[in-house]
Protein backbone atom coordinates (compact mmCIF):
# COMPACT_ATOMS: atom_id res chain seq x y z
CA UNK A 1 0.00 0.00 0.00
CA UNK A 2 1.21 3.50 -0.79
CA UNK A 3 0.55 6.43 1.46
CA UNK A 4 0.53 9.77 -0.31
CA UNK A 5 2.63 12.25 1.59
CA UNK A 6 0.78 15.31 0.29
CA UNK A 7 -2.63 14.06 1.31
CA UNK A 8 -1.49 14.29 4.86
CA UNK A 9 0.71 17.36 4.37
CA UNK A 10 -1.82 19.48 2.52
CA UNK A 11 -4.52 18.37 4.92
CA UNK A 12 -2.38 19.94 7.59
CA UNK A 13 -1.96 23.05 5.48
CA UNK A 14 -5.61 23.52 4.39
CA UNK A 15 -6.95 27.07 4.82
CA UNK A 16 -3.34 28.24 5.12
CA UNK A 17 -1.53 30.52 2.63
CA UNK A 18 1.42 28.53 1.34
CA UNK A 19 4.62 30.44 0.89
CA UNK A 20 6.36 29.61 -2.35
CA UNK A 21 9.88 28.36 -2.15
CA UNK A 22 12.45 29.10 -4.78
CA UNK A 23 12.37 26.25 -7.27
CA UNK A 24 15.40 24.27 -8.02
CA UNK A 25 14.33 23.98 -11.68
CA UNK A 26 11.34 25.61 -13.31
CA UNK A 27 8.88 28.04 -11.82
CA UNK A 28 5.57 27.08 -10.26
CA UNK A 29 3.59 28.54 -7.35
CA UNK A 30 1.11 26.50 -5.29
CA UNK A 31 -1.90 28.38 -4.08
CA UNK A 32 -3.24 27.41 -0.65
CA UNK A 33 -6.94 26.42 -0.70
CA UNK A 34 -9.59 25.09 1.65
CA UNK A 35 -9.77 21.96 -0.48
CA UNK A 36 -7.07 19.82 1.11
CA UNK A 37 -7.68 16.99 -1.34
CA UNK A 38 -7.07 19.14 -4.42
CA UNK A 39 -3.39 18.26 -4.46
CA UNK A 40 -2.69 14.61 -3.66
CA UNK A 41 0.98 14.11 -4.38
CA UNK A 42 4.15 16.04 -3.78
CA UNK A 43 7.34 15.24 -5.61
CA UNK A 44 10.17 13.90 -3.52
CA UNK A 45 12.58 16.60 -4.72
CA UNK A 46 11.26 19.40 -2.51
CA UNK A 47 13.97 21.31 -0.70
CA UNK A 48 12.61 20.78 2.83
CA UNK A 49 15.35 22.81 4.46
CA UNK A 50 13.82 25.97 2.96
CA UNK A 51 10.34 25.39 4.37
CA UNK A 52 9.31 27.98 6.98
CA UNK A 53 7.39 25.82 9.46
CA UNK A 54 6.65 28.74 11.73
CA UNK A 55 4.18 30.05 9.10
CA UNK A 56 1.93 27.02 9.41
CA UNK A 57 -1.36 27.75 11.21
CA UNK A 58 -2.09 24.32 12.58
CA UNK A 59 -5.22 25.40 14.39
CA UNK A 60 -6.80 26.33 11.04
CA UNK A 61 -6.47 22.84 9.56
CA UNK A 62 -9.83 21.42 8.36
CA UNK A 63 -9.44 17.72 9.04
CA UNK A 64 -12.82 16.87 7.49
CA UNK A 65 -11.46 17.92 4.10
CA UNK A 66 -8.78 15.23 3.99
CA UNK A 67 -9.38 12.52 1.36
CA UNK A 68 -8.39 9.59 3.54
CA UNK A 69 -9.28 6.99 0.93
CA UNK A 70 -6.63 8.41 -1.32
CA UNK A 71 -4.20 8.35 1.61
CA UNK A 72 -4.48 4.60 1.92
CA UNK A 73 -4.98 3.89 -1.76
CA UNK A 74 -3.14 0.83 -3.08
CA UNK A 75 -3.33 1.99 -6.70
CA UNK A 76 -0.26 3.20 -8.55
CA UNK A 77 -0.33 7.00 -8.28
CA UNK A 78 -0.06 9.12 -11.45
CA UNK A 79 3.04 11.11 -12.20
CA UNK A 80 2.49 14.83 -11.89
CA UNK A 81 4.31 17.71 -13.41
CA UNK A 82 4.43 21.04 -11.66
CA UNK A 83 1.88 22.45 -14.16
CA UNK A 84 -0.59 19.65 -13.56
CA UNK A 85 -0.11 20.02 -9.82
CA UNK A 86 -1.07 23.73 -10.03
CA UNK A 87 -4.05 23.05 -12.31
CA UNK A 88 -5.36 20.38 -10.02
CA UNK A 89 -5.05 22.66 -7.03
CA UNK A 90 -7.17 25.34 -8.84
CA UNK A 91 -9.96 23.20 -10.31
CA UNK A 92 -10.73 20.10 -8.24
CA UNK A 93 -13.78 20.50 -6.01
CA UNK A 94 -13.61 19.56 -2.36
CA UNK A 95 -14.48 16.04 -1.33
CA UNK A 96 -15.74 14.63 1.91
CA UNK A 97 -13.71 11.92 3.52
CA UNK A 98 -13.90 9.91 6.76
CA UNK A 99 -12.43 11.48 9.85
CA UNK A 100 -8.71 10.95 10.36
CA UNK A 101 -7.50 8.15 12.67
CA UNK A 102 -7.09 8.84 16.37
CA UNK A 103 -4.26 6.38 16.59
CA UNK A 104 -1.14 7.46 14.73
CA UNK A 105 0.77 4.52 13.22
CA UNK A 106 4.38 4.02 14.24
CA UNK A 107 6.75 5.36 11.58
CA UNK A 108 9.02 3.08 9.67
CA UNK A 109 12.68 3.07 10.67
CA UNK A 110 13.65 3.40 6.97
CA UNK A 111 11.57 6.32 5.67
CA UNK A 112 10.22 9.61 6.98
CA UNK A 113 9.40 12.91 5.31
CA UNK A 114 8.74 16.37 6.72
CA UNK A 115 5.63 18.34 5.71
CA UNK A 116 6.40 21.35 3.49
CA UNK A 117 4.62 24.71 3.49
CA UNK A 118 5.78 25.48 -0.06
CA UNK A 119 6.83 23.07 -2.74
CA UNK A 120 8.51 23.77 -6.06
CA UNK A 121 9.25 20.51 -7.86
CA UNK A 122 12.09 20.52 -10.31
CA UNK A 123 11.31 17.40 -12.23
CA UNK A 124 8.87 14.59 -12.51
CA UNK A 125 9.61 12.24 -9.61
CA UNK A 126 7.52 9.21 -8.72
CA UNK A 127 6.37 9.00 -5.14
CA UNK A 128 8.33 6.31 -3.24
CA UNK A 129 6.38 3.32 -2.00
CA UNK A 130 6.74 3.13 1.75
CA UNK A 131 6.31 -0.13 3.64
CA UNK A 132 4.40 1.47 6.45
CA UNK A 133 2.77 4.77 7.28
CA UNK A 134 5.23 7.64 7.21
CA UNK A 135 4.55 10.69 9.27
CA UNK A 136 6.27 14.06 8.97
CA UNK A 137 8.34 15.14 11.96
CA UNK A 138 6.67 17.48 14.39
CA UNK A 139 8.04 21.04 13.98
CA UNK A 140 9.70 22.66 16.93
CA UNK A 141 7.40 24.84 19.06
CA UNK A 142 4.31 23.79 17.09
CA UNK A 143 1.05 22.88 18.84
CA UNK A 144 -0.31 19.67 17.25
CA UNK A 145 -3.86 19.41 16.04
CA UNK A 146 -6.43 17.73 18.30
CA UNK A 147 -6.86 14.00 17.84
CA UNK A 148 -9.66 13.03 15.41
CA UNK A 149 -12.58 11.02 16.72
CA UNK A 150 -12.86 8.31 14.09
CA UNK A 151 -10.25 5.66 13.36
CA UNK A 152 -9.21 4.07 10.10
CA UNK A 153 -6.34 1.70 11.14
CA UNK A 154 -3.68 1.04 8.55
CA UNK A 155 -3.19 -2.55 7.46
CA UNK A 156 0.54 -2.36 8.03
CA UNK A 157 2.63 -4.32 10.52
CA UNK A 158 4.61 -2.10 12.88
CA UNK A 159 8.27 -2.78 13.39
CA UNK A 160 8.79 -4.40 16.81
CA UNK A 161 10.79 -2.47 19.35
CA UNK A 162 14.01 -4.32 20.23
CA UNK A 163 14.46 -5.31 23.85
CA UNK A 164 17.69 -6.23 25.65
CA UNK A 165 18.41 -9.91 26.01
CA UNK A 166 18.83 -10.86 29.70
CA UNK A 167 21.14 -13.56 30.92
CA UNK A 168 19.34 -16.85 31.44
CA UNK A 169 18.29 -17.66 34.96
CA UNK A 170 20.02 -20.52 36.69
CA UNK A 171 18.35 -23.85 36.09
CA UNK A 172 17.15 -25.82 39.13
CA UNK A 173 19.38 -28.84 39.49
CA UNK A 174 16.44 -31.07 40.34
CA UNK A 175 14.56 -30.48 37.07
CA UNK A 176 15.58 -32.03 33.71
CA UNK A 177 13.16 -29.82 31.74
CA UNK A 178 14.39 -26.52 30.35
CA UNK A 179 12.90 -23.44 31.93
CA UNK A 180 10.72 -21.04 29.87
CA UNK A 181 12.27 -18.02 28.23
CA UNK A 182 13.07 -15.42 30.88
CA UNK A 183 11.15 -12.16 31.15
CA UNK A 184 13.50 -9.25 31.36
CA UNK A 185 13.12 -6.80 34.19
CA UNK A 186 15.84 -4.24 34.95
CA UNK A 187 15.94 -5.03 38.65
CA UNK A 188 15.53 -8.79 38.41
CA UNK A 189 17.87 -11.05 40.36
CA UNK A 190 18.70 -14.69 39.67
CA UNK A 191 16.58 -17.26 41.42
CA UNK A 192 18.54 -19.46 43.85
CA UNK A 193 19.30 -23.03 42.94
CA UNK A 194 17.38 -25.26 45.32
CA UNK A 195 17.37 -28.95 46.00
CA UNK A 196 14.53 -31.14 47.17
CA UNK A 197 16.88 -33.04 49.49
CA UNK A 198 16.85 -31.93 53.11
CA UNK A 199 20.18 -30.58 54.38
CA UNK A 200 21.73 -32.63 57.20
CA UNK A 201 21.81 -31.10 60.66
CA UNK A 202 25.39 -29.98 61.42
CA UNK A 203 27.00 -31.22 64.57
CA UNK A 204 27.39 -28.38 67.03
CA UNK A 205 30.40 -27.57 69.18
CA UNK A 206 29.64 -28.10 72.85
CA UNK A 207 31.29 -24.81 73.78
CA UNK A 208 34.08 -22.54 72.61
CA UNK A 209 37.45 -24.26 72.53
CA UNK A 210 38.00 -28.01 72.95
CA UNK A 211 38.26 -28.53 76.70
CA UNK A 212 37.64 -25.99 79.43
CA UNK A 213 40.81 -27.00 81.27
CA UNK A 214 43.56 -29.64 81.62
CA UNK A 215 45.63 -30.70 84.56
CA UNK A 216 49.34 -30.45 83.79
CA UNK A 217 52.25 -32.14 85.55
CA UNK A 218 55.46 -31.23 83.69
CA UNK A 219 57.81 -33.90 85.07
CA UNK A 220 59.97 -35.87 82.69
CA UNK A 221 59.36 -39.60 82.27
CA UNK A 222 62.23 -40.37 84.65
CA UNK A 223 60.77 -38.01 87.23
CA UNK A 224 63.33 -35.24 86.67
CA UNK A 225 62.45 -31.59 86.24
CA UNK A 226 62.00 -30.29 82.67
CA UNK A 227 63.68 -27.10 81.51
CA UNK A 228 61.73 -24.03 80.42
CA UNK A 229 62.15 -24.98 76.75
CA UNK A 230 60.42 -28.31 77.31
CA UNK A 231 57.61 -26.66 79.25
CA UNK A 232 57.19 -24.06 76.52
CA UNK A 233 57.02 -26.72 73.82
CA UNK A 234 54.44 -28.72 75.75
CA UNK A 235 52.28 -25.74 76.65
CA UNK A 236 52.23 -24.62 73.04
CA UNK A 237 50.50 -27.93 72.27
CA UNK A 238 48.26 -27.68 75.31
CA UNK A 239 47.10 -24.21 74.23
CA UNK A 240 45.68 -25.81 71.10
CA UNK A 241 43.18 -27.83 73.10
CA UNK A 242 42.36 -25.70 76.14
CA UNK A 243 42.67 -22.22 77.64
CA UNK A 244 43.19 -23.23 81.27
CA UNK A 245 45.75 -25.44 83.04
CA UNK A 246 45.87 -26.68 86.59
CA UNK A 247 49.19 -27.15 88.40
CA UNK A 248 49.64 -29.04 91.68
CA UNK A 249 52.80 -27.52 93.06
CA UNK A 250 55.57 -25.00 92.51
CA UNK A 251 58.47 -27.48 92.65
CA UNK A 252 60.82 -27.84 89.68
CA UNK A 253 60.05 -24.15 88.99
CA UNK A 254 56.93 -25.34 87.17
CA UNK A 255 54.86 -22.23 87.96
CA UNK A 256 57.71 -19.90 87.01
CA UNK A 257 58.44 -21.84 83.81
CA UNK A 258 54.76 -21.88 82.85
CA UNK A 259 54.43 -18.13 83.42
CA UNK A 260 57.54 -17.47 81.35
CA UNK A 261 56.38 -19.78 78.53
CA UNK A 262 52.94 -18.17 78.40
CA UNK A 263 54.32 -14.64 78.56
CA UNK A 264 57.09 -15.01 75.98
CA UNK A 265 55.05 -17.16 73.57
CA UNK A 266 51.87 -15.13 74.06
CA UNK A 267 49.83 -18.26 74.75
CA UNK A 268 46.15 -18.05 75.54
CA UNK A 269 46.40 -19.93 78.80
CA UNK A 270 45.34 -19.11 82.32
CA UNK A 271 47.12 -20.81 85.21
CA UNK A 272 45.29 -22.28 88.19
CA UNK A 273 48.20 -22.90 90.51
CA UNK A 274 48.61 -25.34 93.40
CA UNK A 275 50.42 -25.56 96.72
CA UNK A 276 51.54 -28.97 97.95
CA UNK A 277 50.66 -29.41 101.61
CA UNK A 278 50.68 -33.19 102.02
CA UNK A 279 54.31 -33.17 103.17
CA UNK A 280 53.74 -30.79 106.06
CA UNK A 281 54.02 -27.13 106.93
CA UNK A 282 57.59 -26.65 105.69
CA UNK A 283 56.69 -27.78 102.20
CA UNK A 284 53.57 -25.65 102.25
CA UNK A 285 55.59 -22.56 103.19
CA UNK A 286 58.19 -23.26 100.51
CA UNK A 287 55.54 -23.57 97.83
CA UNK A 288 53.80 -20.42 99.02
CA UNK A 289 56.99 -18.36 98.88
CA UNK A 290 57.75 -19.55 95.35
CA UNK A 291 54.18 -18.88 94.30
CA UNK A 292 54.37 -15.26 95.46
CA UNK A 293 57.79 -14.64 93.91
CA UNK A 294 56.87 -16.12 90.52
CA UNK A 295 53.51 -14.37 90.38
CA UNK A 296 55.09 -11.01 91.13
CA UNK A 297 57.86 -11.55 88.58
CA UNK A 298 55.35 -12.07 85.76
CA UNK A 299 51.87 -10.80 85.06
CA UNK A 300 49.78 -11.79 88.08
CA UNK A 301 46.61 -11.65 85.97
CA UNK A 302 47.75 -14.88 84.34
CA UNK A 303 47.17 -16.63 87.65
CA UNK A 304 43.45 -17.34 87.97
CA UNK A 305 43.51 -19.06 91.36
CA UNK A 306 45.43 -21.26 93.77
CA UNK A 307 44.43 -24.56 95.31
CA UNK A 308 45.67 -25.29 98.80
CA UNK A 309 46.46 -29.00 98.59
CA UNK A 310 44.80 -31.83 96.69
CA UNK A 311 42.61 -34.50 98.32
CA UNK A 312 44.26 -34.01 101.68
CA UNK A 313 41.16 -34.85 103.70
CA UNK A 314 41.07 -38.15 101.80
CA UNK A 315 44.69 -38.71 102.87
CA UNK A 316 43.85 -38.23 106.52
CA UNK A 317 44.34 -34.50 107.11
CA UNK A 318 41.91 -33.03 109.58
CA UNK A 319 39.30 -30.54 108.50
CA UNK A 320 40.63 -27.91 110.90
CA UNK A 321 44.21 -28.24 109.62
CA UNK A 322 43.08 -27.78 106.05
CA UNK A 323 40.96 -24.78 107.01
CA UNK A 324 44.01 -23.31 108.81
CA UNK A 325 46.15 -23.64 105.69
CA UNK A 326 43.51 -22.02 103.52
CA UNK A 327 43.18 -19.04 105.84
CA UNK A 328 46.95 -18.68 106.14
CA UNK A 329 47.44 -18.58 102.37
CA UNK A 330 44.68 -16.04 101.87
CA UNK A 331 46.11 -13.72 104.54
CA UNK A 332 49.57 -13.94 103.04
CA UNK A 333 48.36 -13.13 99.52
CA UNK A 334 46.45 -10.13 100.80
CA UNK A 335 49.54 -8.82 102.55
CA UNK A 336 51.55 -9.26 99.33
CA UNK A 337 49.05 -7.34 97.25
CA UNK A 338 47.73 -10.50 95.60
CA UNK A 339 44.41 -10.66 97.40
CA UNK A 340 42.51 -10.70 94.09
CA UNK A 341 43.60 -14.32 93.47
CA UNK A 342 40.93 -16.84 94.56
CA UNK A 343 41.96 -19.37 97.22
CA UNK A 344 40.31 -22.76 97.70
CA UNK A 345 40.81 -26.43 98.50
CA UNK A 346 40.41 -29.37 96.12
CA UNK A 347 38.84 -32.51 97.55
CA UNK A 348 37.02 -35.66 96.56
CA UNK A 349 33.27 -35.11 96.54
CA UNK A 350 32.76 -37.77 99.19
CA UNK A 351 34.97 -35.83 101.64
CA UNK A 352 34.07 -32.23 100.84
CA UNK A 353 32.39 -30.64 103.82
CA UNK A 354 30.30 -27.52 104.30
CA UNK A 355 32.96 -26.14 106.64
CA UNK A 356 35.63 -26.46 103.96
CA UNK A 357 33.29 -24.93 101.38
CA UNK A 358 32.67 -22.00 103.70
CA UNK A 359 36.33 -20.89 103.57
CA UNK A 360 36.80 -21.50 99.85
CA UNK A 361 36.23 -18.99 97.05
CA UNK A 362 35.48 -21.90 94.71
CA UNK A 363 34.27 -25.40 95.58
CA UNK A 364 36.61 -27.57 93.51
CA UNK A 365 35.88 -31.31 93.59
CA UNK A 366 37.54 -34.38 92.08
CA UNK A 367 34.94 -36.84 90.82
CA UNK A 368 35.57 -40.17 89.06
CA UNK A 369 33.28 -42.96 88.03
CA UNK A 370 36.06 -45.14 86.65
CA UNK A 371 36.49 -46.67 90.11
CA UNK A 372 32.82 -47.53 90.59
CA UNK A 373 31.97 -51.14 91.44
CA UNK A 374 29.27 -51.23 88.75
CA UNK A 375 29.62 -50.32 85.09
CA UNK A 376 26.79 -50.23 82.56
CA UNK A 377 27.99 -47.75 79.93
CA UNK A 378 30.16 -44.71 79.41
CA UNK A 379 26.96 -42.65 79.17
CA UNK A 380 25.93 -43.85 82.62
CA UNK A 381 29.39 -43.09 83.99
CA UNK A 382 29.19 -39.52 82.69
CA UNK A 383 25.70 -39.07 84.14
CA UNK A 384 26.98 -40.33 87.46
CA UNK A 385 29.72 -37.69 87.81
CA UNK A 386 27.32 -34.89 86.81
CA UNK A 387 24.79 -36.05 89.41
CA UNK A 388 27.49 -36.11 92.08
CA UNK A 389 28.55 -32.59 91.18
CA UNK A 390 24.90 -31.55 91.42
CA UNK A 391 24.80 -33.02 94.91
CA UNK A 392 27.77 -30.89 95.99
CA UNK A 393 26.22 -27.78 94.44
CA UNK A 394 22.86 -28.37 96.10
CA UNK A 395 23.97 -29.67 99.50
CA UNK A 396 27.54 -28.54 100.23
CA UNK A 397 28.64 -25.50 98.23
CA UNK A 398 26.35 -22.99 99.95
CA UNK A 399 25.79 -21.05 96.74
CA UNK A 400 29.47 -20.89 95.72
CA UNK A 401 30.52 -21.99 92.23
CA UNK A 402 31.32 -25.67 91.84
CA UNK A 403 34.08 -26.81 89.49
CA UNK A 404 35.55 -30.18 88.62
CA UNK A 405 39.17 -30.25 89.82
CA UNK A 406 39.67 -33.64 88.15
CA UNK A 407 37.72 -36.19 86.13
CA UNK A 408 38.90 -38.54 83.43
CA UNK A 409 39.27 -42.04 82.06
CA UNK A 410 42.36 -44.17 81.69
CA UNK A 411 43.26 -45.78 78.39
CA UNK A 412 45.04 -48.80 79.90
CA UNK A 413 45.18 -50.98 82.99
CA UNK A 414 42.32 -51.97 85.25
CA UNK A 415 40.30 -50.31 88.01
CA UNK A 416 37.41 -52.77 88.22
CA UNK A 417 34.54 -53.43 85.84
CA UNK A 418 34.98 -50.22 83.82
CA UNK A 419 36.66 -50.98 80.47
CA UNK A 420 39.95 -49.10 80.18
CA UNK A 421 40.90 -48.53 76.56
CA UNK A 422 41.65 -45.67 74.25
CA UNK A 423 38.18 -46.02 72.70
CA UNK A 424 36.58 -45.75 76.14
CA UNK A 425 38.75 -42.75 77.03
CA UNK A 426 37.70 -40.96 73.84
CA UNK A 427 34.04 -41.77 74.47
CA UNK A 428 34.23 -40.50 78.04
CA UNK A 429 35.98 -37.21 77.30
CA UNK A 430 33.57 -36.47 74.45
CA UNK A 431 30.44 -37.22 76.43
CA UNK A 432 31.67 -35.59 79.62
CA UNK A 433 32.59 -32.36 77.88
CA UNK A 434 29.12 -32.12 76.36
CA UNK A 435 27.38 -32.99 79.62
CA UNK A 436 29.45 -30.52 81.66
CA UNK A 437 28.74 -27.72 79.20
CA UNK A 438 25.02 -28.53 79.29
CA UNK A 439 25.00 -28.55 83.09
CA UNK A 440 27.05 -25.35 83.33
CA UNK A 441 30.18 -26.76 85.00
CA UNK A 442 33.77 -25.67 84.44
CA UNK A 443 36.29 -28.48 84.80
CA UNK A 444 39.86 -29.65 84.53
CA UNK A 445 40.13 -32.86 82.58
CA UNK A 446 42.71 -35.26 84.02
CA UNK A 447 45.24 -35.06 82.45
CA UNK A 448 47.46 -33.54 79.78
CA UNK A 449 50.01 -36.36 79.31
CA UNK A 450 50.50 -39.92 80.47
CA UNK A 451 52.34 -39.98 83.81
CA UNK A 452 55.07 -42.56 83.34
CA UNK A 453 57.03 -40.61 85.92
CA UNK A 454 54.75 -42.23 88.58
CA UNK A 455 57.07 -45.16 89.02
CA UNK A 456 55.70 -48.18 90.81
CA UNK A 457 52.06 -47.15 90.43
CA UNK A 458 49.37 -48.99 88.47
CA UNK A 459 49.26 -48.73 84.68
CA UNK A 460 45.80 -47.22 84.95
CA UNK A 461 47.21 -44.36 87.07
CA UNK A 462 49.85 -43.67 84.42
CA UNK A 463 47.50 -43.67 81.40
CA UNK A 464 44.97 -40.85 81.84
CA UNK A 465 46.65 -38.41 79.44
CA UNK A 466 45.18 -37.17 76.16
CA UNK A 467 48.83 -36.87 75.07
CA UNK A 468 51.30 -39.71 75.44
CA UNK A 469 54.31 -39.31 77.68
CA UNK A 470 56.19 -38.08 74.59
CA UNK A 471 53.53 -35.38 74.20
CA UNK A 472 52.13 -36.83 70.99
CA UNK A 473 48.34 -36.68 70.99
CA UNK A 474 46.65 -40.02 71.47
CA UNK A 475 43.64 -39.30 69.24
CA UNK A 476 42.17 -36.68 66.94
CA UNK A 477 41.31 -33.68 69.10
CA UNK A 478 38.80 -32.57 66.50
CA UNK A 479 36.52 -35.14 68.11
CA UNK A 480 36.40 -32.95 71.20
CA UNK A 481 34.49 -30.23 69.39
CA UNK A 482 31.46 -32.37 68.59
CA UNK A 483 28.49 -33.27 70.74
Amino acid sequence: MRVCICSLALASLASTQLVSAAPVAGSAKLIGRDDAAAIQYVPGSVDWDKVDWSQVNWSAVSWDAVNWQSVFSSEQPPIYTSEALVSSAQSQPPSVAPAPPSVVPQPSKTASAPVPTSVVPTSVVPVPTPTSVVLPPTPTLVVPAPAPTSVVPPPSTPTPTPTPTPSPKPQPSSSPNPSPEPVYTPESTPEPVTSSAAAPEPEKPASSGSLWGLTYSPYNTDGSCPDVGTVTSQLQKVAGVTSNIRLYSTDCSQLRNALQAISLSNLNLGIHAGLWISDGDSRMQSDLDEFIAATKQYDSSLVKGVSVGNEDLSKGMSESTLIGYINQVRARLQSEGLGHIPVYATEQDAHFTKAIAAVCDVVQVNIYSIFDSIFTSVDSSVKSVIQRADNIKNNVAGGKPVRFGETGWSSAGSTGPSPLSLASEIAYVQKFKCAAAAAGYDYFYFEAKDALWKKGQALSEQSFGIFGSDFVQKFDFGLLNLC
